[in-house]
């Protein structure tokens, strides 16, 4: 991963420990990972500036190539679920993003 980009981010909206964990393994299209490395440091501005945000982690998978782990916290499930996903904004996060996963991944929650 890029040493320039900071995919990582802390926003004190919310104590630590509050809250809810979203988490999403992504399967990024083969040889695609510095484009969607790119895209995801824009989209990053996106998903931090939603409503029940609190910080968000990237992490590239060490044994597999093209693969990711997106880590979310969220104040609660609906701001995840409701406000970040009904927001007008995610359409711009779906642009840019979704186009690079293979398979398409599946997202939990966790408290």
């Amino acid at each position: 991963m890029s040493e320039a980009l900071n995919l990582n981010s802390r926003k004190s909206k919310a104590p630590l420990g509050v809250g809810v964990l979203e988490v999403a393994i992504l399967n990024v299209k083969t040889g695609l990972s510095a484009d969607f490395e790119k895209a995801f440091n824009e989209a990053q501005k996106i998903i931090s500036s939603m409503e029940g945000y609190i910080s968000h982690q990237l992490k590239k998978c060490l044994e597999e190539t093209d693969k990711y782990i997106l880590l979310v916290n969220w104040a609660t499930l609906e701001a995840h679920t409701e406000g970040f996903r009904g927001a007008a904004e995610y359409q711009d996060w779906k642009k840019l993003l979704h186009h690079f996963y293979d398979p398409f991944p599946i997202v939990e929650h966790y408290v």
